[in-house]
């Protein structure tokens, strides 16, 4: 609740408040750990997952942290830069690219509680999309496969397409949904890398479990504030007069997901035909 209360009335800033929560996490933890203990302690024999022989490999080394590092910050910024020297440090392409590597570094808890933050930013803080063009993102991402967190290379396409400075806006937009994906997704392989072997050092480690599990906490304070965010813009139109058929639909897929079990993929499609039909000019 008090994530909710802060990112969406205060204005707080998603990284402050994952990272406040990371730190009094940490500290009950260490004051307080029978109130922030939610699992059982195991010993190292019954938490390790592999072999001896497997352990041995894995063990983790200042030099092979250092390689992984400065390979991967090479492979993650070379083309970055390369932007920027290519069409200036201000343009729109690098500022995308260096956006998405700061949110791919400091957001956590998957694409619902990564949205919050790069709708924050994109719509209200760059101005690269409006919230109307945030909100089609979402329905687009909702109703294609893959992952949800795909709407963000929809974010880098239409931002770089509407700020496109001396290129054309579809090859703009294209290298835009391009850098987003590769910023967004290369810092994950880094963190990956480094610290798989680390992962039987952590294991039972009530600490860090502690620090994890209200990072959690505050994540689903998080998605509430999107789930609040869009609604707001989905129920309400832009003069701020109430949508009733908005209002309808979504109570009526409400209904039918919670009591009757509607599956979900049904009630996008045809929320989806319903709105089409709707919107059709008379």
């Amino acid at each position: 609740m008090l994530a909710f209360v802060g990112i969406f009335f205060l204005h707080i800033s998603f990284p402050l408040i994952v990272f406040g929560a990371l730190l009094a996490g940490f500290a009950g933890g260490i004051l307080r750990p029978e109130l922030f203990a939610v699992q059982k302690h195991h010993s190292p024999a019954e938490s390790s997952v592999l072999g001896d022989d497997d352990v041995i490999h894995t063990r983790p080394s200042w030099s092979r942290a250092m390689r992984v590092v400065l390979i991967g910050l090479a492979i993650w910024w070379l083309p970055i830069l390369s932007v920027g020297l290519w069409q200036g440090w201000n343009s729109t392409l690098f500022q995308e690219a260096r956006f998405f590597s700061r949110a791919a570094v400091v957001t956590f808890g998957g694409a619902y509680a990564v949205l919050p933050y790069v709708a924050q930013q994109a719509v209200e803080t760059y101005g690269w999309l409006q919230p109307r063009q945030m909100m089609d993102g979402l329905g687009l991402a909702e109703t294609t496969p893959g992952p949800l967190i795909m709407v963000l290379q929809f974010v880098g396409f239409i931002a770089a397409w509407n700020q496109p400075g001396v290129l054309s806006p579809f090859l703009a937009g294209t290298l835009g949904a391009l850098l987003t994906t590769w910023a967004t997704f290369v810092p994950c392989f880094i963190w990956i890398f480094l610290g798989a072997p680390h992962i039987e050092q952590l294991r039972g480690n009530r600490k860090l479990t502690a620090a994890l599990s209200t990072v959690t906490a505050a994540v689903v304070g998080v998605v509430l504030n999107l789930a609040v965010w869009f609604a707001l813009h989905v129920l309400f139109k832009t003069d701020g007069s109430a949508d009733p058929f908005v209002i309808a639909l979504t109570v009526l897929a409400s209904i039918g997901m919670l009591r009757w079990k509607w599956n979900v993929v049904p009630v996008v499609i045809g929320s989806g035909i319903a709105g089409f039909l709707y919107r059709l000019p008379s």
